[in-house]
Parts: structure tokens; sequence; C-alpha cells
């Protein structure tokens, strides 16, 4: 009862500071440890050097959260479509997780009034700054409150409130293999040519041929992510203008 009274009275103080408050509306909940928090928004373009002149930034967070909202969306996916198969419940949560939904919540939820980065440096419409954050933050939240406190933020904040799950999960996400089987339907060659690229923005680049015929490229952080950019934006051009695969090199 005495520990109690000490959590409320120790709670109310919180209230009344800033950014205790900000972070409870965000979260639903005051933080134990704020610090983890505060780095959670702290993108590496303004990271901080620790006393062994190590940048502190908000990745170590990002790596351990997207290993937590992994399981606990496998998690969630198993108990709820108990009669899918393996398959089913990979895809799900791969359309769950993927760059795009994470960057949606974020802004969903606010946290894009609250990440630091360097303005000068970082471009956010073309990197995925937003959806790591939100990684940095459930890494934040598990080493604070707990696995059960994660689990209840990310299916209650996140997912009930956000996405309609059923929803999201049957929407169509993968258009790479959506592209490969066009092509193939059209005894069609489809080949990728995926390079590393040097830029701070992305890691690899994809172009995406068809018949020899150079169609579109693609851009992202991860050699997938590229080729899923790639293959997106063929499935709208060869939808849009089938006859381009027959186009000559220059023609529009």
């Amino acid at each position: 009862m005495i520990k109690k009274i000490f959590e409320i009275i120790r709670l109310l103080s919180k209230t009344r500071k800033e950014p205790y408050l900000s972070f409870y509306n965000l979260l639903g909940f005051y933080p134990d440890n704020i610090g983890y928090y505060q780095l959670a928004l702290r993108h590496s373009s303004v990271a901080v050097l620790a006393k062994n002149c190590v940048p502190i930034s908000n990745e170590r967070l990002e790596f351990l959260g997207d290993a937590v909202l992994s399981l606990i969306t496998a998690d969630m996916l198993y108990h709820r479509f108990g009669n899918k198969s393996e398959g089913f419940l990979t895809d799900a949560r791969s359309k769950i997780v993927n760059r795009e939904v994470l960057n949606k919540l974020a802004f969903a939820i606010g946290l894009d009034k609250l990440l630091m980065y360097s303005k000068s440096l970082i471009t956010p419409e073309k990197t995925n700054i937003y959806g790591n954050a939100i990684e940095a933050l459930i890494g934040a939240i598990y080493l604070d409150r707990g696995y059960e406190t994660c689990r209840q933020f990310i299916e209650e904040k996140l997912f009930v409130k956000k996405f309609d799950i059923a929803k999201l999960i049957t929407t169509e996400t993968n258009f790479k293999s959506r592209i490969i089987e066009w092509a193939q339907k059209r005894h069609f060659e489809i080949r990728f040519d995926t390079k590393v690229m040097t830029s701070e923005m992305y890691n690899f680049e994809t172009v995406l041929f068809i018949n020899d015929r150079e169609i579109c490229d693609g851009f992202g952080k991860t050699k997938k992510e590229s080729q899923q950019n790639a293959s997106k934006k063929a499935c709208r051009l060869v939808i849009k203008t089938p006859q381009i695969v027959y186009m000559k090199k220059g023609q529009k």
C-alpha cells in the first residue's frame, strides 16, 4: 500500500514536467527511465559522442526494437489466425512490419514531431527515419518496462487503434512476385540488376529489365526494398502503358 502511494506521488510529480508529459501523450504511460526514450528519438545525423568518442544515437535501440516488434507481431498473428498456415503468417508479418507501414504509424501517433534529426543532412520523405524511430521506441519500452508493456503498446496503441489488421494483411505488397508473374504469363524475360550505392539516403539501387529493356529503377536501404520499389513502379507502368515493354530505348 505504501509502495503504491509513493508510485502515485511520483507519477503526479512527473505530470508537471516536460518531456514526461510529451512521452505520456505518445505512449499512454509515464517512462521510468526517460533516457531510453530520449535516445530513441535521436537520429544518427544528430548523434552525440560518448566519453570513449563513440557516437550515440537510436540505432542500437532500433536493432532491439526490430526484434521485439517481429516477435510480438508473430505472437499476435499466431493466436489471431489459428487456422492459417506458416506461409500466410510469414507473409502477414512482413506486411505489418514493413517500413511503409511503420512510417505511417509514426505519423499517426505524432512521433514525427518529436524526432531529432539534421534537417540539412536528411530528407525524411526519402528515408525511413520515422519507421526506424518506431522500432527504436519499442526497444526503449522493452528496456524500460518489459515485454508485456511492449505488447500492449504495439497491439493497442499502434495496431488496434491505427490499422485494420485484417485489411492490411490482405493488401498486395509483394510487387516483385506480382511483376514476375505478369512477365511469366506473357513469356517475357525479367531481370533485376541491383548494385550497392554510396548515398547516405539509400544503400541499393535496382534497375528492372523486361526483355532486356530498362523499365524503371528503385532505391532502398536493403536489396529487397530496392527490388520491391522497382517492382512497384514497374507494376504501375505496365498496367498504365503495357506497350512500354516493346518501346525502343528513349521512346515514351
